[in-house]
């Protein structure tokens, strides 16, 4: 048994237990109020703990325990309650007989809160029937009323005793529903929220995965490929490998740099230091990465290449920083030694596009990794996000290519527009 049915239960017996004690207590007490004063008897009552007064009693006490049942038979309860009103009626026809109809009152009620009413009204009707037929009976035997009238009192009477209930049960039952509905809302709300709250996170912990993969793949493939030039160097050309070690140590700092900002990024108390990298930073980059391979920049604008990537989000030039940065430390990785051209083409009114091409590895790659791996996805992942178009594959020559087409959310005029090639 469920909480909630051992709760059903408990207020099951509770309720029959007190209607019972209600019951009992007015048939005890109902006789006291006989008296006679100046206009005659107040009410016609059996001889307390007589055949009749004790044949109710026990009456009412069965009504009470059919209630009990009211919990497994909800629309056969009214009706069995109803039927013992009658027998109450026949047993005990005078002022008592009414008091029977409490337990009908309390079962009707019981049975509209538990049941729907699509499938309760045959029940509700033979609970009003038996009714009029308890009140008709009372009326008849007891009071010697004509049967049209006992019929009328007996009408009026079912109104009040399935009538009233009915549409108090109603009250309750549509309170208890709008809670249950409220309570569900809130739940969907909660339910909703944790899932809204989920996917922040998890794009969150996408977004940091892909900057600690372009910080670390940058720099760490760099310090890879100087260590095995210093390698080779030591022996043969000590000032070149010295001049090596000083540039790990200088990637080594970069790295821890990159990844301090990025733990600034990521805490409240601790602000981030550097400003977001733009396409303007792309040329340090390709110039820090000149001192250890053979790459060539190209740079098509109209002006002064200061103001690269004019009308171009800061978010988006963050994302053509780290798609060049990948690209660079790709091509070093995977096609050590090949010359590596980067091409920033300014000159569309509409756009900039950000090439980064290289040629055939002159030796085989030093790691098994592909170029379709995680960088090339996070690149396809960083351009979605700005609402760029990427697009990375091999050349003909056996090279690779990476390029990268921005939008401007504010196009240059076409008086703007012109020509210069700087290399």
């Amino acid at each position: 048994m469920t909480s909630d049915d051992a709760r059903r239960r408990r207020t099951t017996v509770a309720v029959a237990s007190g209607t019972a004690l209600v019951a009992i207590g007015l048939l005890v007490g109902l006789p006291a109020l006989d008296r006679v004063d100046e206009v005659g008897p107040v009410g016609s009552y059996p001889a307390p703990l007589g055949g009749e007064w004790i044949g109710f009693a026990l009456v009412l006490l069965a009504q009470a325990a059919a209630l009990l049942s009211s919990g497994r038979t909800p629309r056969a309860t009214p009706v069995a309650v109803a039927f013992l009103a009658v027998a109450g009626s026949a047993v005990s026809p005078g002022d008592f007989h009414t008091l029977a109809e409490l337990a009908v009152i309390v079962s009707v009620a019981l049975a509209v809160v538990r049941v729907r009413l699509g499938v309760l009204w045959p029940a509700l009707a033979a609970t009003a029937g038996l009714v009029v037929v308890a009140e008709v009976t009372g009326g008849i035997l007891g009071a010697d009323a004509p049967f049209a009238a006992a019929l009328g009192q007996g009408l009026l009477q079912a109104a009040g005793t399935v009538g009233l209930p009915l549409l108090v049960a109603l009250v309750i039952r549509s309170r208890r529903d709008e809670r249950s509905a409220r309570t569900a809302e809130a739940s969907a709300v909660g339910r909703e929220q944790e899932a809204r709250i989920d996917a922040a996170v998890s794009r969150e912990r996408t977004a940091m995965a892909r900057e600690l993969h372009d910080i670390a793949a940058h720099h760490l493939s760099g310090i890879a490929l100087m260590a095995a030039v210093i390698d080779r160097q030591i022996d043969s050309d000590p000032e070149r490998a010295h001049e090596g070690v000083r540039q790990v140590r200088e990637e080594s700092t970069a790295v821890l740099d990159d990844l301090r900002r990025l733990v600034g990024l990521l805490r409240d108390d601790a602000p981030a230091e550097r400003a977001v990298e733009t396409v303007a930073g792309i040329l340090d980059l390709v110039e820090r990465t000149a001192l250890r391979s053979d790459v060539r920049l190209e740079v098509r604008t109209a002006g002064d290449q200061t103001h690269l990537a004019a009308g171009v989000g800061p978010l988006a030039q963050l994302a053509a920083y780290r798609t060049a940065q990948e690209a660079l430390a790709n091509a070093a990785l995977h096609a050590a030694g090949a010359p590596v051209t980067v091409t920033i083409d300014d000159l569309d009114s509409a756009g900039v596009t950000i090439r980064i091409e290289n040629g055939p590895a002159a030796t085989p790659a030093a790691s098994t990794s592909s170029f379709g791996g995680s960088g090339v996805r996070g690149m396809q992942e960083r351009a979605d996000l700005v609402g760029a178009r990427l697009q990375a594959g091999p050349t003909d020559d056996g090279g690779w290519r990476v390029e990268l087409t921005l939008t401007r959310e504010a196009p240059l005029d076409a008086a703007d527009e012109g020509l210069g090639v700087q290399a």
